[in-house]
């Protein structure tokens, strides 16, 4: 069975799974924009690192389809770097749009140097340059799931089949498709290595009890979903050989952010002696900034702590701290970052940068 499918792009016209109303229904909205990228991202139905950056791409791609070109290469950039600006505050933790935002500015500077181009083929280069971010995220994440179920595979060498445990949604929901933590779990399926995978439900958004699960039944992937509060007791009673997580943002250092509830998942597997595993593309890595305690941390509605839908389930008046995101050290990651290059040890980063 494929995989699913969340984002689609033909043509100039791009859709995305309302993941908003998942698993009840599948629903496609159509971004005809950057304000509706901006607020679709926003309201978070769309999410994942990945993800994110490519649907705000494409609906820049989609409005530089409509727009006739402008009368001077400067113009057409400064049009560019105002809507790639505005679609980086969508979420602020995640470092994919940030980087695919600046990749494209220099691309803008080169195109205005360049004296044998018009501002028309400028324009036409720009729009393959955004429209090539979703072929290339399902090649990084096919790479990605290779290499971390060769390295789990070698590392359990002695075991026939594996117990694996993810966090969040990091599969097909979460990028162009395939997916990155989510994606090693379906080779490990795929080379018939997996035994069993364990989903946390991921509160307080339930990514993981909506999503991933979702993702996993859909599939048809042998998978039992199981409360954050239950991890260190699922750990020692079903012997889990690794822990796969993705990344909205990995520091230089190897200090990962990730989903509320990764840097717990952390710790109890260094404690239980289970590999902890990070897969990520090398653009969620971000070689300007040192560690982990400079990656901002998005705080989210409080909503999202006391409703249940519409439906109140704490106690009217308690105030609430909702962090989107925590930050697991770089020494916590024992089996290594999974990236589309290979699997490194959190320090071994910096030499593949520009490989």
């Amino acid at each position: 069975m494929a995989t699913l499918q969340a984002i689609k792009y033909n043509d100039g016209q791009l859709e995305i799974l309302d993941q908003l109303l998942l698993p009840e229904s599948c629903i496609f909205i159509p971004i005809c924009n950057v304000e509706d990228a901006w607020a679709a991202i926003r309201e978070m139905k769309v999410r994942g690192a990945p993800a994110i950056a490519i649907v705000g791409c494409l609906s820049l791609a989609v409005e530089l389809r409509k727009l006739a070109a402008p009368e001077t290469k400067e113009e057409l950039c400064r049009f560019v770097k105002e809507k790639l600006d505005y679609l980086v505050t969508s979420r602020p933790t995640a470092v994919n749009t940030q980087l695919a935002a600046e990749a494209c500015v220099k691309l803008c500077a080169r195109l205005t140097d360049n004296t044998s181009v018009d501002t028309t083929a400028a324009k036409e280069d720009i729009i393959k340059h955004l429209e090539a971010m979703l072929a290339d995220d399902i090649a990084d994440n096919l790479a990605i799931g290779e290499h971390g179920a060769r390295d789990i595979t070698k590392k359990n060498a002695t075991k026939d089949k594996l117990r694996i445990l993810t966090h969040c949604n990091t599969g097909s929901l979460a990028t162009a498709g395939y997916g990155t933590a989510l994606g090693v779990i379906r080779s490990l399926h795929k080379a018939n290595k997996l035994d069993q995978v364990y989903c946390t439900e991921t509160r307080p958004y339930n990514q993981g009890s909506r999503l991933t699960a979702f993702e996993l039944v859909y599939e048809k992937i042998p998978a039992t979903l199981v409360c954050d509060s239950m991890a260190a007791a699922a750990m020692k009673q079903f012997k889990i050989d690794a822990v796969i997580v993705g990344a909205d943002r990995v520091a230089a250092n190897g200090d990962t952010a990730n989903k509320i509830g990764t840097y717990q998942l952390a710790v109890l597997a260094k404690s239980h002696d289970v590999l902890f595993y990070v897969a990520a593309p090398f653009s969620s890595i971000d070689f300007q900034i040192p560690n982990g305690q400079s990656i901002p941390i998005e705080e989210r509605p409080h909503s999202e702590m006391t409703h249940t839908g519409s439906t109140r389930t704490a106690a009217a008046g308690i105030n609430c701290w909702n962090p989107g995101f925590d930050v697991t050290p770089a020494e916590l990651i024992t089996g290594g970052i999974i990236t589309e290059k290979g699997v490194f040890k959190p320090d071994q980063l910096a030499p593949h940068q520009s490989n």
